[in-house]
């Protein structure tokens, strides 16, 4: 019972820092004190310490020896892997989803495309975005893979809100309508054309910041 409960504490305390990690309330390399984190959740070390793992795998903290746990820093090396695995998962999910999408579920998706395209901030926008590749690969009946792309997608939101400093802008996204348009068609083969392309684009466009080169900035929305 005692492993039970340490383990919905951890559970708690994992989601709530993966939280603020993925809003950039915590920013890269800033330490994640133990005994702090401890008093405020009311909890022991031991789902704190559980927290930290599941974290780490998740790929939010590090654990830095003589230096405890700290947010994890990311470069566009990172950024082009996670695109490149959410592409190919993505796809695959799609493939299995298509011939089960009901005309209910198209809707919704298109709503949350507009919604994206009507967002007047960031955060808006990535939850519009998240609601839309969710829904069309929803009914694929992969519980595991749905759950290894939720935790790429929260990966991909950390980018996002990390990089992100200019001002937002309202965007039409074209590849959602050509994604529902295949799918309203029923070629699934064209939707997972353009989902694995639309995806694929994070990172490899550029995308300058204020401040930065052309080099150095990269796009980071899809």
């Amino acid at each position: 019972m005692e492993k039970e409960r340490d383990d919905t504490i951890a559970s708690r305390i994992s989601r709530a820092l993966a939280e603020r990690i993925v809003h950039g309330e915590l920013v890269p390399g800033s330490r994640l004190a133990q005994d702090r984190i401890a008093e405020e959740f009311g909890a022991s070390h031991v789902p704190v310490r559980e927290a930290f793992r599941r974290l780490e795998a998740q790929g939010l903290v590090v654990s830095i020896p003589r230096r405890g746990v700290r947010v994890a820093s990311f470069d566009l090396k990172q950024v082009r892997e996670v695109a490149e695995m959410r592409a190919a998962l993505e796809v695959l999910a799609l493939r299995h989803a298509a011939p089960h999408l009901t005309g209910a579920l198209l809707d919704a998706a298109e709503q949350a495309a507009t919604d994206a395209d009507d967002a007047s901030d960031v955060r808006t926008w990535e939850e519009a975005n998240r609601r839309f590749h969710r829904l069309i690969i929803s009914t694929c009946d992969m519980p595991r893979l749905l759950s290894v792309i939720d935790d790429l997608h929260a990966v991909s939101a950390r980018f996002l809100f990390v990089a992100w400093r200019a001002t937002w802008e309202a965007r039409t996204d074209h590849d959602h309508r050509a994604i529902l348009d295949a799918l309203r068609q029923g070629d699934a083969g064209e939707a997972c054309r353009i989902l694995e392309r639309h995806v694929q684009w994070i990172g490899r466009a550029s995308m300058p910041a204020p401040g930065r080169s052309e080099t150095e900035g990269f796009a980071i929305v899809g």
